[in-house]
């Protein structure tokens, strides 16, 4: 039995060895027929310029080995086998990058690395970082902008030197650049033109500032890859830049108010993949009910504001696309005692010190009163080509849906008696050349679309009629690096516009102004009792330019020079307003015999960029021929009573001043910043103030911060605002009829000058293990100042907001 089993186990170990043994002649022979005598040769270059890496470090996989590159970028792999080999490549401040190849023979590969990161990650943004390096600009980050998160873009800017705002009370607020606001500004959202009805002193940007991680004010020339119009300066609202990575994060934050018993919530959250895929979606809710100035409520004065955006796309450094879209929406209640029947009302409004219109707190919103939808979207695509550059291509929507209520009565009570719909879309490409090393350029072209609908059934006079308008575009800008401390820019561009436009006009109107003249051509053969179908038409042919130069000192110091051509076309407002501007009082009328502006706009910038010392000085001087200015010239009476005629022209106008910043390091723990802004600004032709100027004013803040008690904030801040001096005489008289004599109509004198004082404060706590809790605390108007300022519309009516006390509560996530 044993030796039976042993046999068994014998003949089978046998068996199991001329198994193996022909399984290993089989591999020997396999192995000994595949040909390894293959050779990898590779190249390692820029993306940028095709130049040479040499050192870059080259990891292959399916060896488990480490070689570099030689001084010409190259190396080389050989006795490869046929197959698959992955290598990773890398370098110092280079992307790093894995790619495979299939080995059937002798290859040789080029393989492209980019030294430019930061198109991919995160940029930390500091105040004084400049977008063009020769232009003039100042900027807000993240940090900056959550301290206005229940407040407006205007709000904000206001806080930067050189920027000023024309209100219309305190929830529109209109940004002003060196005095020049509306359409002579550019607001750039997320790399998208904002178009919503500017025209109007009383039409506020329709953009959520808490969708942004950054604001940029450009002050110099560089400004044409946005348009020629800049003739004020630019604004540009940057999204945050996520890194690739795989995270999800996001925020919330809550204000609570005082004043108006209000405030804002927003929320985002935020998606990245290390693929480059993201996604945001952010989301923010603000109510306030009346606010209140020192001594009385100001009646009818909330608003309610909701806005939405979702942003998605995908980012690497050879290919990517963005797709955005946003939502604003806004019910703006207009002061009460704003609204005036007649030039008699404005009359006593003047004269009292206290609105003639005073009730308990309310969250209503009445009339008059403003809502404003307006929707944006956009989609951006980009490609990298080696040894050329970047080209993106965009195309962009946006319907804006403005409609003006007013105090009526009857069937017309709930109904606009201002409509409009404006539709607007783009098509863009921009071409980033960076392949030469000291040489920049960017060329690009637009094409763009606009429809303005103005609703009928109004029972109203459409103030802006129905039109069409085609704008065509071509610029080319370059940034030439004259050393390691010197650059020099240059830029061109030409813009096509034309405006068609479908508007009635009285014939006594059209006769009056010698239009039959002069636009016979406008004219049709349709007429309606005393009033005439006209269809107007303009084409205008523009040209602009800038030339900046800027030059680094090894001290901290820097110099920048910027000169600027701009040419701005008459807007549709100024070439047709025709009517009562109920939400403004007053009679509006265009002039078609508007010139284009053209403007010569010089900056300078002298710098000091130290902690511990430092500072800016921006002188600047703007020449623009044919400036186009709305002004008061008396009075009218229409079936609604007495108003002021506001009524455009051209005059040739000059303004200068400078810009003055300074920052001090009094200690670890204690910092100053001051700053100072003086304006002049000059009618030229009549030889009188320009109406509407900025006041000189300057603002000091000191501030305390302690890193190791959870960074705390304590800061101290006070603002002044001197009288202004120097305006046009506009003021006129108007007949009484209950007191039976002519009355004196003073709107141009300036309210006297005030000083605000503010406190605000901050602490973090860690919260969470991935997360952190920040409060604030800030009060606003500390002394509760009784006060008025000349650039608010309804500075006849009331006086400004008193002290307010601000609770903000945010969760990082």
């Amino acid at each position: 039995m044993f030796r039976t089993s042993f046999s068994i186990i014998t003949n089978k170990t046998i068996t199991m060895k001329k198994i193996f043994f022909g399984l290993f002649i089989a591999l020997s022979c396999y192995t000994y027929g595949q040909d390894c005598n293959y050779t990898f040769l590779g190249e390692v270059k820029d993306f940028h310029d095709k130049s040479s890496i040499p050192s870059a470090t080259i990891y292959i996989n399916e060896q488990d080995k480490y070689i570099v590159s030689d001084f010409d970028g190259k190396f080389k792999i050989e006795n490869l086998c046929s197959g698959t080999i992955t290598l990773t490549i890398s370098h110092i401040g280079c992307e790093t990058k894995t790619v495979s190849y299939q080995v059937n023979n002798d290859v040789f590969k080029e393989i492209y690395l980019e030294h430019h990161l930061e198109e991919l990650t995160e940029v930390v943004v500091n105040s004084n970082l400049k977008t063009e390096n020769t232009s003039i600009e100042q900027s807000l980050n993240k940090e900056i902008i959550e301290n206005y998160t229940d407040k407006s873009l205007g709000d904000a800017l206001n806080s930067l030197s050189g920027v000023s705002s024309l209100n219309t009370g305190n929830t529109i607020v209109k940004p002003m650049i060196h005095g020049l606001h509306s359409s002579r500004l550019l607001i750039i959202n997320n790399n998208v033109r904002l178009f919503d009805q500017e025209w109007g002193d009383e039409h506020a940007p329709n953009i959520d500032i808490n969708s942004s991680n950054k604001i940029e004010v450009v002050k110099g020339a560089n400004t044409l890859k946005y348009g020629s119009d800049a003739v004020g300066g630019l604004i540009l609202v940057k999204p945050k830049k996520y890194s690739p990575v795989d995270s999800l994060f996001g925020s919330t934050m809550l204000s609570l108010n005082s004043n108006g018993r209000g405030g804002n919530i927003n929320t985002e959250l935020v998606k990245t993949f290390k693929s480059g895929y993201y996604a945001k979606l952010q989301s923010s809710y603000k109510q306030f009910g009346d606010f209140k100035a020192p001594d009385y409520y100001l009646t009818n004065s909330g608003l309610k504001n909701f806005n939405a955006s979702l942003t998605a796309g995908y980012n690497s450094f050879e290919k990517g696309f963005d797709a955005y879209y946003s939502v604003v929406s806004n019910e703006i209640a207009i002061l009460q005692s704003s609204h005036i029947g007649n030039v008699n009302d404005l009359v006593t409004a003047i004269n009292s010190k206290e609105p003639r219109v005073i009730e308990d707190f309310s969250y209503d919103i009445d009339y008059p009163k403003q809502e404003i939808l307006h929707h944006l979207g956009k989609i951006e695509a980009y490609k990298r080509f080696k040894g050329l550059g970047k080209l993106s291509v965009q195309y962009d929507l946006q319907i804006n849906r403005r409609k003006e209520f007013d105090l009526r009565r009857g069937d017309l009570a709930n109904t606009p008696v201002i409509d409009l719909r404006l539709f607007t879309n783009a098509l863009q490409s921009n071409l980033h050349i960076d392949y030469i090393d000291d040489l920049k350029i960017d060329t690009g072209i637009m094409v763009r679309y606009q429809q303005n609908d103005a609703i009928s059934g109004t029972g109203a006079s459409p103030l802006i009629p129905d039109f069409d308008k085609y704008d065509a575009s071509i610029y080319a800008i370059g940034n030439y690096d004259l050393s390691d401390t010197a650059e020099l820019s240059a830029g061109i561009r030409y813009d096509y516009s034309r405006i068609e436009a479908t508007k009635w006009y009285n014939i006594s109107d059209w006769e009056d102004n010698n239009y039959d003249e002069l636009f016979p051509q406008f004219e049709s053969n349709t007429t309606d009792n005393s009033q005439i179908l006209t269809y107007p038409e303009f084409s205008y042919h523009n040209i602009s330019a800038n030339l900046g130069y800027s030059k680094q000192f090894n001290n901290d110091m820097s110099i920048y020079l910027n000169y600027g051509l701009a040419t701005r076309v008459p807007n549709p407002s100024e070439l047709f307003s025709d009517g009562l501007h109920h939400s403004a009082a007053r009679i509006e009328t265009g002039l078609l015999t508007l010139n284009k502006e053209v403007a010569h706009k010089f900056v300078a910038s002298f710098e000091r960029n130290n902690e511990n010392l430092g500072f800016s000085i921006s002188p600047y001087y703007k020449y623009i021929n044919d400036y186009i200015q709305l002004i008061p010239v008396g009075i009218t009476t229409t079936i609604r009573g007495a108003f002021p005629v506001w009524e455009y022209n051209q005059i040739n106008a000059q303004i200068f001043g400078v810009d003055i910043d300074v920052n001090k390091k009094i200690s670890n723990s204690f910092n100053y910043n001051g700053s100072i802004s003086l304006l002049k600004g000059d009618n030229k032709s009549d030889d009188i103030p320009l109406i509407l100027m900025p006041a000189t004013n300057f603002s000091n803040r000191i501030s305390y911060y302690k890193e190791d008690l959870n960074q705390l904030t304590i800061g101290l801040s006070h603002k002044t605002v001197l009288q202004q001096n120097r305006y046009p005489d506009y003021n006129f008289y108007t007949f009484n009829p209950i007191s039976q004599e002519d009355v004196y109509v003073d709107i141009s004198s300036t309210p006297s000058a005030y000083s605000l004082f503010g406190f605000n404060s901050s602490m973090n706590f860690k919260a969470f293990k991935k997360g952190n809790l920040k409060l604030e605390f800030n009060i606003e108007n500390l002394f509760n100042t009784s006060y008025r300022e000349h650039l608010n519309r309804l500075r006849y009516f009331a006086d400004e907001l008193g002290r307010n006390f601000n609770l903000k509560i945010k969760i990082n996530y």
